[in-house]
């Protein structure tokens, strides 16, 4: 009686960590999804200047999806439960372990091609030399360490299936000793706190020097900073990395799927907010005006990062047409709205048809009809 106790107790308490999983990970994808259709439909339908980045980072949101629904049937499974559980189900474990196994890989990709996608944004107002090199060493690390994790991830058994196959007693395969496995895993950590580090700060001094009023200035760094909680996110989860050698895997890794999912809807997230200023402008202005207004920018968002994301150094001015861009969908915005009032007078021509019509005498300095009229106009600094 005593022994059947222990067991619902210790199914009662997997529950928690089971449910932990199940609510981050729909909630933060949640998140990042509107934040994905938001980005598409500013995109698209207000500033109509679809870039590499965007595309980018709708991958990245495919491969999040996938991710997400490892994750949620994974818990249907077990993810996140002891050993006590399957003892109840035991046909479950095989599941709950390849659901983790390729939410791990899909993982690995959806944060390597979101820093993608973002530094491909940032690479478009960047102006230094210095800081292109940043960025392209930040997307060079990102994208290696994550390959290197991911065949790891892959081909840790042999055969492959072994992974999630280990509990069958029919089951024949070996897998690497787990030591190498957490080295690779402290070593994807690392750099990626260092990647989301660097797209966090890094914008600070590409925006810094702008001319923009410093409202926009600050609006902008605190949403590229975003990426800096992903960071956050990655490093929280490197004490839990000694967890992937614990007997009771599934329970004793629950943290390291919570966090997981935490940087990666943060990540998409903090790369799609940089777009949706121009959101704002669309709902106050209401969208059948907004939308017959908008014409298609002056830099198309994606000429800047052609040829494999290269481009040639480009001048001041481009790249603060294209930071404008970035945040407003259009190169003039923060400029757009000056209302200039231009006076002129049409001069008395003897026997001109004006002449009956002159308010004024001949002593009048300008005489003839005074015109006064209010245009709108946009004002670029050079």
């Amino acid at each position: 009686m005593d022994a059947k106790v222990e067991v619902l107790d210790a199914v009662d308490l997997d529950d928690s960590r089971n449910k932990a999983i199940l609510i981050v990970t729909s909630i933060f994808f949640a998140i990042s999804l509107f934040s994905v259709i938001l980005r598409c439909f500013v995109r698209t339908r207000v500033v109509r200047a679809w870039g590499w980045d965007d595309g980018t980072m709708v991958v990245a949101m495919a491969l999040n999806t996938v991710f997400a629904i490892c994750g949620i049937v994974g818990c249907k499974y077990g993810l996140g439960r002891k050993l006590a559980y399957f003892t109840h189900h035991p046909n479950d474990f095989h599941r709950a372990m390849l659901c983790w196994w390729m939410g791990q890989l899909f993982y690995v990709l959806t944060c390597v091609v979101a820093k993608v996608s973002i530094i491909i944004a940032l690479l478009r107002i960047t102006v230094s030399r210095v800081h292109a090199y940043i960025l392209y060493a930040a997307i060079t690390l990102a994208t290696v360490v994550g390959l290197v994790f991911f065949f790891f991830t892959i081909f840790q058994c042999d055969p492959v299936d072994y992974f999630w196959n280990q509990a069958r007693s029919t089951a024949h395969g070996s897998c690497i000793d787990k030591d190498p496995l957490i080295g690779i895993a402290y070593l994807y950590s690392v750099a990626a706190a260092i990647t989301d580090l660097t797209i966090g700060l890094l914008p600070v001094a590409l925006i810094w020097n702008l001319r923009m009023n410093r409202r926009t200035k600050g609006a902008m760094v605190a949403i590229l900073g975003i990426g800096c909680i992903a960071s956050a996110a990655v490093i929280i989860r490197i004490p839990f990395i000694p967890n992937y050698k614990d007997p009771d895997f599934l329970y004793a890794t629950y943290q390291i799927s919570i966090w997981s999912n935490v940087e990666a809807g943060i990540g998409i997230t903090a790369g799609c907010l940089t777009t949706l200023r121009p959101l704002v402008r669309f709902l106050r202005d209401g969208s059948s005006h907004t939308l017959s207004r908008t014409t298609p920018s002056s830099y198309p968002l994606s000429s800047n990062v052609a040829g494999g994301f290269h481009r040639s150094m480009p001048s001041k001015q481009m790249s603060r047409d294209d930071a404008r861009q970035l945040w407003t969908g259009r190169g003039s915005d923060e400029y757009h709205g000056v209302t200039t009032t231009i006076s002129s007078a049409h001069q008395k021509q003897p026997g001109s048809s004006e002449e009956g019509l002159a308010p004024g005498n001949n002593n009048d300095i300008s005489p003839g009809w005074k015109v006064e009229r209010s245009v709108r106009v946009s004002v670029r600094n050079s």
